[in-house]
């Protein structure tokens, strides 16, 4: 199916002509995402460069009822960017300006398509940064973290996006742009529409700027603790926890995360398990913190523990972490990967990490477990030969099995990589007859199911 010219030409006349593409290279380029999903060809990819064009393309598509899915760098992992077949992609990839910077009040005006880690650049000449800290910072947008909420090495102590975003502007699914929010850091004022639509994968609305929160960029310590296995790892993070410390990051990498970077990046780390930490504050406060850490993990049975010496080894240790999706990449070239993300309540996580490696020897994975640890958030991949479908069946029982085990303990499928296509089935097992009251949500703001439709739950059928 192509895109009837009469849409096209309209696209055209709201857009320019650089602004709209149905060439078939740039179709595939936008049919997929970092998810093990099959790409989609849509119509056409659509890249405004303003929020009353994002507007515009909405009524045009909602009146057509032509699917729209929003997509900022499609480093998504669940099939969030997928494209219908018989829908539009709206890249906000020229949307890529920051707009006003406000140090005084520890804010920024930014639009959607601007990349994480170009944001901190500038922001860190004047002594601020954005928080969350996503690993794929690196290519990810404001854009695509706000519609998905994105987490990341800072989340435990300054909290995900939907933490730091203060004001939003939306282009709902009729074409009309509001504002939600406020610019003060606290208001009883109406529904919290922003932590709505934060995290909504495009399916209630488009995010066309935002207002987010920055922080001053503080003084740091990073120090690094082996185990003699990551069950005992990940029960001293409780401890951690438990003595007062709020870590700016707290990290666990299991012996196969360490061997993937050791190989990609020519590190010598131990293959031990491994819990990477950051204490954020004032120069006394962190060293205080530090030696706090070390008695805990010490008495919670670590075998090693280390203080970074610079600056250089500080940021070789965040780079290897960082890197290690990459470097798993590296290790097992034309592979594919299944991948997980539960978080669970903390006192739970070591037996989060332990479940994990059980059901890795139970179905014969190579498994790679690491993680957000100090919030509970722990990631699995396992590497997938293309034409292994009998690997692929055993790695998604795994998936499975560790988000029944989350969702036993209280925990969610998802910490931050959200629902998309992947994850659909275990919505309702998550929040129950909740669940009806989403598809309310999204039935008022979009009756005519044209935004990210099929994502998070199945929408009406649209024609074809």
């Amino acid at each position: 199916m192509t895109l009837p010219y009469p849409i096209h030409r309209a696209l055209v006349e709201l857009v320019g002509e650089r602004g709209v593409s149905v060439e078939g290279s740039t179709l595939s380029d936008y049919s997929h995402d970092e998810s093990s999903c099959a790409p989609v060809l849509p119509l056409a990819v659509v890249k405004p460069e303003a929020a009353d064009q994002v507007a515009a393309v909405l009524a045009l598509a909602d009146r057509f009822q032509l699917p729209v899915t929003a997509r900022g760098a499609g480093s998504s992992l669940e099939g969030n960017a997928v494209p219908c077949a018989h829908g539009i992609v709206l890249s906000l990839e020229r949307m890529n300006h920051v707009l006003e910077v406000m140090p005084e009040d520890f804010q920024a005006r930014v639009q959607p398509g601007v990349v994480y880690d170009e944001l901190n650049r500038r922001l860190g000449r004047q002594g601020l940064f954005f928080a969350p800290g996503p690993s794929s910072g690196d290519v990810a947008t404001l854009g695509g973290m706000v519609g998905n909420n994105a987490g990341g090495l800072n989340a435990l102590r300054y909290g995900v996006t939907r933490d730091n975003i203060l004001r939003l502007q939306v282009a709902l699914a009729k074409g009309s742009l509001i504002w939600a929010g406020t610019r003060a850091l606290k208001s009883s004022s109406g529904y919290d529409l922003v932590r709505l639509f934060v995290g909504s994968e495009g399916t209630l609305g488009i995010a066309t700027e935002m207002v987010v929160r920055l922080h001053a960029i503080p003084e740091h310590l990073t120090a690094w603790a082996n185990f003699r296995s990551a069950e005992v790892a990940a029960g001293a993070v409780f401890e951690i926890m438990r003595s007062g410390i709020v870590p700016g990051a707290l990290e666990l990498l299991d012996p196969e995360s360490i061997r993937a970077v050791n190989a990609a990046v020519g590190l010598h780390w131990l293959e031990l398990p491994m819990l990477l930490m950051e204490f954020h504050g004032t120069p006394t406060a962190i060293q205080e913190e530090g030696q706090l850490a070390r008695s805990v993990c010490q008495e919670a049975g670590c075998t090693s523990f280390q203080f970074a010496a610079n600056s250089e080894e500080r940021d070789q240790l965040w780079a290897g972490r960082k890197g290690v999706t990459g470097a798993q990449r590296a290790l097992y070239p034309g592979c594919a990967f299944v991948k997980s993300d539960v978080a669970v309540p903390l006192s739970q996580y070591a037996n989060a990490v332990r479940q994990a490696h059980l059901l890795a020897e139970r179905f014969e994975m190579k498994l790679m477990a690491f993680g957000h640890a100090g919030d509970g958030n722990l990631h699995t991949s396992m590497p997938i030969l293309p034409d292994d479908t009998q690997a692929l069946s055993r790695g998604e029982a795994l998936v499975e099995g560790m988000i029944n085990f989350a969702l036993s303990v209280g925990g969610t499928a998802t910490a931050e990589h959200g629902i998309g296509l992947t994850k659909r089935r275990f919505l309702e097992s998550e929040h129950g007859a909740a669940v009806d009251t989403m598809r309310a949500i999204k039935e008022a703001l979009d009756p005519n199911g044209i935004l990210n439709p099929g994502k998070i739950f199945q929408e009406k059928s649209l024609p074809a």
